[in-house]
C-alpha cells in the first residue's frame, strides 16, 4: 500500500506533534501508512507524487494572503514549497486533502481570491450544511445534512473558483469544502479536530492575533463544550477511498 504524504507547516513542536496524531487517529492511520513532513524544518525538495496514496495539508498561522513584502519568511518559503506541488496535484487529479490552510492554497492554486476582507470566522463551532452536490459526493457520504465543526481562520476563498464543485457551507463562510477535479477537495474547517484538539491550539496561539489572549479561557470552554463528530468522517473516507 502506497503511503499517505502529510504535509505540516506549524512550526511549534506541541502543535503539529497535536495536529499529526489528530490526523492518524481520526484518518484510522498508523505511522507506518503515513510520511509526516514537517515544512517549518527544511525544504520539501523534488517529491515523486506517484509514490503516494495522497496528500493530506494540515494547518498554520500563515495565509495565502498576506503581503508577500511583510510575509515571515518561513511562511513564504513553506507556501512556496507546497503551491509548487499544486500544477501537478492538479493535473493527475492527484487525491489531496487541504485542512484551513490547504483550503487557501487550493484557492489560490486555481485562480480564486483569497482574503481577509470577507469570510474569516473566529474560533469556535460553526453550524456547516451539505449542498445538493455535497450530498452526492463520497468523500462526504455518511455525514448528516447539517453538522458542527470547529474553524478559526483570518482569510478564506472569496469566491468559488472555476471548475470548483462547491460542497459545505456555512453562514459566515460559504466556502467551507470545495473539489476540483475528482480527487482534489479541501476544507475550511479543522476534519481532524474535536474540541481537545481545539483547547491545545487556544493555548499555543493565543498571542497570533486570533482572539484576544484574555478571551482564552472563555474559547477554551466553548470548544471543549462542542460535540463535534461529524467533520472526521471527512477524513476517513479520504482514507479508505484512496488508500
Amino acid at each position: 500500500m502506497s503511503s499517505f504524504l502529510i504535509l505540516q507547516l506549524r512550526p511549534e513542536d506541541a502543535a503539529a506533534d497535536e495536529e499529526f496524531e489528530a490526523f492518524l487517529s481520526r484518518g484510522g492511520l498508523a505511522e507506518g501508512d503515513v510520511t509526516r513532513v514537517r515544512l517549518d524544518q527544511g525544504r520539501l525538495g523534488a517529491v515523486t507524487l506517484q509514490d503516494y496514496a495522497g496528500v493530506i495539508v494540515g494547518g498554520g498561522p500563515g495565509c495565502v494572503s498576506d503581503d508577500p513584502a511583510t510575509k515571515d519568511p518561513l511562511e513564504a518559503r513553506i507556501e512556496a514549497d507546497i503551491m509548487a506541488l499544486m500544477p501537478e496535484i492538479l493535473s493527475r487529479d492527484m487525491p489531496y486533502l487541504g485542512c484551513c490552510y490547504g483550503m487557501g492554497i487550493l484557492g489560490a492554486a486555481l485562480g480564486a481570491p483569497v482574503g481577509k476582507g470577507r469570510y474569516g470566522e473566529a474560533i469556535g463551532g460553526v453550524d456547516c450544511r451539505l449542498t445538493d452536490a455535497g450530498v452526492r459526493d463520497p468523500l462526504l457520504a455518511d455525514l448528516p445534512e447539517r453538522f458542527r465543526a470547529l474553524v478559526g481562520h483570518k482569510e478564506a476563498v472569496e469566491d468559488l473558483p472555476d471548475g470548483a464543485v462547491h460542497l459545505v457551507a456555512s453562514a459566515p463562510c460559504p466556502f467551507q469544502m470545495i473539489r476540483a477535479g475528482k480527487n482534489v477537495y479541501a476544507t475550511q474547517f479543522h476534519p481532524e479536530a474535536r474540541g481537545e484538539n481545539f483547547a491545545q491550539r487556544i493555548a499555543i496561539y493565543r498571542d497570533r492575533g486570533y482572539f484576544a489572549p484574555e478571551d482564552a479561557d472563555d474559547l477554551t470552554q466553548a470548544v471543549l463544550a462542542e460535540p463535534i463528530t461529524a467533520p472526521e468522517q471527512i477524513l476517513r473516507n479520504f482514507v479508505a477511498r484512496f488508500r
